[in-house]
C-alpha cells in the first residue's frame, strides 16, 4: 500500500510538470484581460470583482473539477485520453451517426493545433512583460526576448525531454506554491473577497446586466486553458495522479492567486495594469519574472509535445500523411519528435508574436479554440455515456446537457471575438481539417484504384507455382490488401520473370486501440510452400517497428529477419484525373500531400539497404 501511495505522488509531482502548465499560467493574464483587454472590458469595482471571482471559481469546478477530472477522464480509449482517443472510441461503435461524429472529432482535433500554437506565444509573452512593471525601458525588448526564449526551446527539441522533464515537476510544485502564497498574502489584507466563494454573486453579476456578462466570458474563459489536457495526457500518468495533483495542488494555488487579485483590485483598482506581477513585494520581482518565464516554457513544452503525439495519433489513424518520426527515449514511448511539426510551430509562433504584439491582443484569439475543442469533447462523451455505458437518454442529458450548456456558453460568446484575432485559430483549424479530411478521402480512393487493377493473390499464387523461375532469399511486398496481389508484385514478375523462394505479401494495420499486446501484433497465413500472407497489428499509441515485429512471426511457423530478406515497396506517382469522386483542387492537394509524405522505409524502421522501390504512374 505504501509504495503504490509513494508512486502515485511521484507520478502526480511529473503530472504536475506536463498536464498543468497551460492552465497553471493562466493567472499571469486573466484578470488584466477581463478587466482591461478588451472592448468589452468589465468596469473595475467591487461588485463586479466579486462576480467576475464567482464566476471563474465555480467555472473552475464545474467544468475542469466536475466536467473533465471527475467526469471525462473516465471515458478513457483503453487508458489514453484525448479528443483523437474519444473519437475512436466513439467510431468503434459504429452506428449511422458515425461520419458526423468523425468529423466532429476531427475539428476539434484541428482546433487543438490553433491552441499549440497560441499557447506558447501568449504565455511566454505575458511573462515577459513583467519587465515593463520593473522599468518600462524594457518594454521595447518584451518581443525580441519572446521569441528568443521560444526559438530556443523549440530548437532543443530534438534531444527530447527527458533530461529536463525530470525537473518540470519540482518547478511546477514551486509555481503553484508561489501563486497560492503571492494570493494569500493579499487574500489576508482584504478577506471579503472570500464571499465570491458563494455561486449567488455570479448569478447576481449576471442579472444585473446580462450582456455584459455574456461578453465577459468569452475573456473568463482564459482561466479554462489547458482543461482538456488534463484529459489528453492522461495516458501517460494515470487518472489517480492526475485527479490528486489538480485537487491537492493546482486548484488551491489557482483559487487563492486569483482572490488574492481580487484582492489586490479591491484595494488598488490601479493594479489592473498587471495584477500578478503587482501582488508581487518589489525585491521580488526580477526572480517571479524568471520563475514564471520557466513556467510558460513548460506550458510550452506540454503542447509542443502534445502537437507531436496528436500528429502521431492522426498518422496513424489514417488521416495524416507519414512523417518523419523519432524517439527520444529508450524507456519512455510516448518522448517522440517531429521535425516537420517542430519547424512549423515555431514559425507560427513567431509569425504571431510579431503580429500581435502583446498578450492582450493574442487573448483575443485564444478563447474559441479552446471551447470549441470543449463542446466538442462534451458532445462525444454524450454518445460514450449512451452507447458503451448505457446510461438513460434522460440521465445522459441531464449531466452532459449541464456541460454543454457552460460549454456553449463559453464558446457563443467567443465567437464575437472572431474580428480581434478568433479568426486566426479558425481559420488555421479549417486548413487542418481540410487537409485530413482531403488525405482520409484520397487514399480510400486510392486503395479502391488499386484493388480493382488487382489479381487475387490465391489465384497469382496457384498460376506461379511450378510456372516461374525462383531466385534464394525472401522477398516481403508491403500491401494495404492481403486478398490482392501488390502492385510492386506484378511489376517485379514483369521486370526480373522470376520470384523469390519465398514470398510474403504483408499489411500493417493500425487498430482504434492504444495499444496491441504482442500476443496479438502477429497473423500469418500459409498459401503453399512458397507464398505467405502477414498481418502486422499495431495500436495508435504503438512503435511502428516492423523488424522487431515480424521477428514475432518465428512462432506461428515463419521465421523472418529484417536484415535477411528484401523489402519491396510501390512507389505511385499519381496523376490529377476529373470525375474522380473529389473536386479536382482538392484532389491535386491529395497529390501534393502524397508526393511529400514520408517513406514507408523510415516510418516502419525497415534497414534502408534492404529495402527496393518500383515506380508506376497512376490516374486518380
Amino acid at each position: 500500500m505504501t509504495t503504490s501511495k509513494s508512486s502515485t505522488r511521484t507520478l502526480a509531482i511529473a503530472a504536475l510538470g506536463v498536464v498543468f502548465g497551460d492552465i497553471g499560467t493562466s493567472p499571469l493574464y486573466t484578470m488584466s484581460q477581463i478587466f482591461s483587454g478588451s472592448s468589452h472590458a468589465v468596469p473595475l469595482n467591487a461588485f463586479h470583482i466579486y462576480g467576475i471571482l464567482s464566476l471563474m471559481f465555480w467555472s473552475l469546478m464545474v467544468v475542469v473539477s466536475f466536467k473533465y477530472v471527475l467526469f471525462i477522464m473516465h471515458a478513457d480509449n483503453r487508458g489514453e485520453g484525448g479528443i483523437m482517443a474519444l473519437m475512436a472510441l466513439v467510431l468503434r461503435q459504429g452506428g449511422h451517426k458515425a461520419r458526423i461524429l468523425m468529423l466532429l472529432g476531427l475539428f476539434g482535433a484541428a482546433l487543438f493545433y490553433g491552441d499549440s500554437v497560441l499557447t506558447p506565444a501568449i504565455s511566454v509573452l505575458s511573462a515577459v512583460e513583467g519587465l515593463s512593471i520593473a522599468s518600462p525601458t524594457f518594454t521595447q525588448y518584451e518581443v525580441p526576448l519572446s521569441i528568443i526564449v521560444l526559438v530556443s526551446l523549440f530548437m532543443v527539441q530534438k534531444q527530447g525531454t527527458s533530461a529536463v522533464g525530470r525537473w518540470f515537476g519540482p518547478l511546477m510544485v514551486l509555481w503553484f506554491t508561489v501563486l497560492g502564497l503571492l494570493g494569500l498574502m493579499q487574500v489576508i489584507r482584504e478577506p471579503s473577497v472570500l464571499k465570491a466563494l458563494n455561486p449567488w454573486y455570479a448569478l447576481r453579476y449576471f442579472l444585473h446586466d446580462p450582456k455584459a456578462g455574456f461578453f465577459s466570458l468569452g475573456a473568463t474563459v482564459l482561466a479554462l486553458t489547458g482543461a482538456e489536457a488534463l484529459y489528453a495526457d492522461m495516458g501517460h500518468f494515470g487518472r489517480k495522479p492526475v485527479q490528486r495533483a489538480w485537487f491537492f495542488v493546482v486548484l488551491p494555488g489557482l483559487f487563492l492567486n486569483y482572490f488574492g487579485q481580487g484582492s489586490l483590485l479591491i484595494l488598488q483598482p490601479q493594479a489592473i495594469t498587471n495584477p500578478f506581477y503587482l501582488m508581487s513585494p518589489h525585491w521580488a520581482l526580477f526572480p517571479l519574472i524568471g520563475l514564471s518565464t520557466i513556467a510558460t516554457v513548460i506550458a510550452s513544452q506540454a503542447v509542443i509535445s502534445g502537437c507531436y503525439s496528436m500528429t502521431q495519433q492522426a498518422i496513424h489513424l489514417g488521416y495524416s500523411p507519414r512523417m518523419a518520426v523519432m524517439h527520444t527515449s529508450q524507456n519512455e514511448i510516448g518522448q517522440i519528435y517531429l521535425p516537420g511539426v517542430n519547424w512549423a510551430q515555431m514559425v507560427a509562433v513567431a509569425v504571431l508574436i510579431i503580429a500581435f504584439g502583446s498578450s492582450d491582443r493574442l487573448a483575443a484569439a485564444y478563447g474559441i479554440a479552446v471551447t470549441g475543442t470543449m463542446l466538442i469533447t462534451t458532445i462525444l462523451a454524450y454518445f460514450v455515456t449512451r452507447q458503451i455505458w448505457g446510461w438513460s437518454i434522460y440521465a445522459s442529458l441531464g449531466l452532459v446537457g449541464l456541460f454543454a450548456s457552460v460549454d456553449l456558453a463559453y464558446f457563443s460568446s467567443n465567437l464575437f471575438k472572431i474580428n480581434q484575432g478568433g479568426w486566426f485559430p479558425l481559420a488555421l483549424g479549417g486548413c487542418i481539417f481540410l487537409l485530413m479530411t482531403t488525405w482520409k478521402k484520397g487514399r480510400s480512393m486510392l486503395s479502391r484504384h488499386l484493388e480493382e487493377e488487382m489479381l487475387p493473390l490465391v489465384q497469382f499464387a496457384t498460376q506461379s507455382e511450378g510456372s516461374l523461375p525462383t531466385v534464394p532469399g525472401t522477398a516481403i511486398y508491403m500491401s494495404q490488401h492481403l486478398n490482392s496481389t501488390p502492385h510492386a508484385m506484378m511489376h517485379s514478375v514483369k521486370h526480373f520473370k522470376c520470384l523469390h523462394d519465398r514470398v510474403v505479401v504483408l499489411k500493417v494495420e493500425i487498430r482504434d486501440e492504444p495499444h496491441v499486446p504482442d500476443s496479438q501484433r502477429t497473423q500469418v497465413n500459409r498459401l503453399n510452400d512458397h507464398f505467405f500472407r502477414v498481418l502486422i497489428t499495431f495500436g495508435f499509441m504503438d512503435v511502428t517497428d516492423l523488424p522487431t515485429a515480424i521477428k514475432l512471426c518465428a512462432a506461428q511457423g515463419l521465421p523472418l529477419d529484417a536484415q535477411d530478406a528484401s523489402f519491396i515497396l510501390g512507389r505511385e506517382t499519381l496523376l490529377p484525373r476529373k470525375g474522380s469522386g473529389m473536386s479536382l483542387w482538392r484532389e491535386r492537394i491529395f497529390i501534393a500531400m502524397f508526393r511529400n509524405s514520408g517513406s514507408a522505409a523510415s516510418y516502419f524502421h525497415i534497414p534502408p539497404n534492404r529495402v527496393v522501390e518500383l515506380g508506376s504512374q497512376i490516374a486518380l
